[in-house]
């Protein structure tokens, strides 16, 4: 009795259709988990630099009022009268704290926090696809 074994090397057009529809599925569902972890991983960074921010915030905030006093009697001393030099000292203070609160919203836009690793990586599965269909 012979060993007769049917072996199939091509596949029919269905089969390849629903291979491609699952292998498709499972890549997406893939890529929507590493949209989370990066996502989480952007929000762990924000929350750990915003806690960093506040206390290196206060500490510069105490030097600094004891160096802006420090300036102004200095300047008192110079010859200047009292309320002048606290005047100069606190416009040019109002002034370098308003460049800094421009800048530092500008860098935490929400365009600054997309999963940018993300968007390239879907971007080169699309095409992937898109070659795999033709």
């Amino acid at each position: 009795m012979a060993d007769v074994r049917e072996t199939r090397t091509t596949r029919t057009v269905p089969e390849l259709i629903s291979d491609l529809t699952r292998e498709i599925t499972t890549l997406f569902r893939k890529e929507a988990q590493l949209v989370r972890s990066e996502m989480s991983d952007k929000v762990t960074q924000i929350e750990a630099g915003a806690g960093e921010l506040v206390a290196g915030a206060i500490c510069l905030l105490a030097a600094l009022i004891v160096l802006l006093q420090a300036l102004v009697i200095g300047l008192t001393n110079l010859g200047l009268g009292a309320g002048w030099s606290a005047l100069i000292v606190g416009g040019v203070v109002a002034l370098i704290g308003a460049i800094l609160v421009m800048r530092g919203s500008s860098n935490i836009k929400p365009s600054h926090l997309t999963p940018d690793r993300t968007a390239h990586q879907l971007k080169r599965d699309a095409e992937f696809v898109r070659e795999q269909v033709r």
